[in-house]
């Protein structure tokens, strides 16, 4: 069994990558039927666009964006996670059945790591270098991995204090970034931490990456790393260029 992807829908209009966007139910419907027709275990839906292009939102117009759309993915049958730092955002959606927390937050704020409690559903703890993405810092230390350990090692006492460390997949927050962090060292630190995947291991739980969707020879490069981690779970826009990728390195897709 290889990796499980998530596919992406955007209901942010101002996300980066157009073709995941979804403004309508119908919008939805096709590009869910797209994703599960090019490979992907379940959706990934996020309403809060993290990156520069992104405004912030107030959790009522982030929820309005997501009410609509939940319904129509609800209808294939497959996983969902709403990827979202607000917990009134989640619980909303969680009551609307959707199964996963995508913690964008990274459990840092006490209501999402008690609402994850709560609900006892499978928990996506993403690192973070500030309290969500639209305010994080570059991450300059010559050992990231460290840091991100360190981060890990305080979410997941926490977590087990509550009782759900077993609900956690581990993801080391690659597709988040300060915005003003350029490419080239940005670059340099994923691939850092891509090729040392194995140490967040240590925790005995299932890891989770962003797969890098963009066309070039280091996005390439990344993602051919990634693979070979053998993470559980990927994120991602291009399922048909993951699954090709994976079966290039030797791999069968999940």
């Amino acid at each position: 069994m290889f990796m499980k992807l998530f596919g992406v829908l955007n209901a942010s209009p101002d996300s980066l990558h157009e073709e995941s966007i979804v403004r309508t139910p119908a919008d939805a419907a096709r590009r869910a039927e797209w994703l599960l027709s090019n490979g992907v275990w379940g959706f990934d839906l996020g309403g809060q666009g993290s990156t520069f292009a992104a405004s912030e939102t107030t959790v009522e117009e982030e929820w309005a964006r997501l009410e609509p759309i939940i319904p129509v993915l609800l209808t294939f049958g497959v996983p969902i996670s709403v990827d979202t730092w607000r917990p009134e955002t989640a619980r909303r959606a969680l009551d609307a059945g959707v199964g996963w927390l995508n913690a964008a937050d990274g459990l840092q704020n006490d209501s999402m790591m008690a609402l994850a409690a709560e609900y006892e559903c499978p928990v996506v703890l993403p690192f973070l270098s500030g309290p969500d993405p639209l305010r994080m810092e570059q991450v300059t230390d010559h050992d990231p991995v460290a840091v991100l350990l360190g981060f890990f090692d305080e979410m997941v006492a926490k977590a087990e204090s509550l009782g759900i460390r077993d609900h956690l997949v581990i993801d080391p927050g690659t597709g988040f970034a300060p915005h003003d962090w350029p490419w080239a060292e940005r670059y340099v630190y994923q691939k850092q931490v891509y090729s040392q995947l194995d140490r967040l291991r240590t925790y005995g739980l299932p890891l989770y990456i962003a797969l890098p969707w963009k066309e070039t020879v280091q996005h390439d490069e990344l993602l051919g790393i990634v693979i070979d981690g053998q993470p559980e779970y990927g994120r991602c826009h291009y399922p048909n260029r993951i699954n090709a990728a994976v079966i290039a390195r030797g791999h069968q897709p999940e």
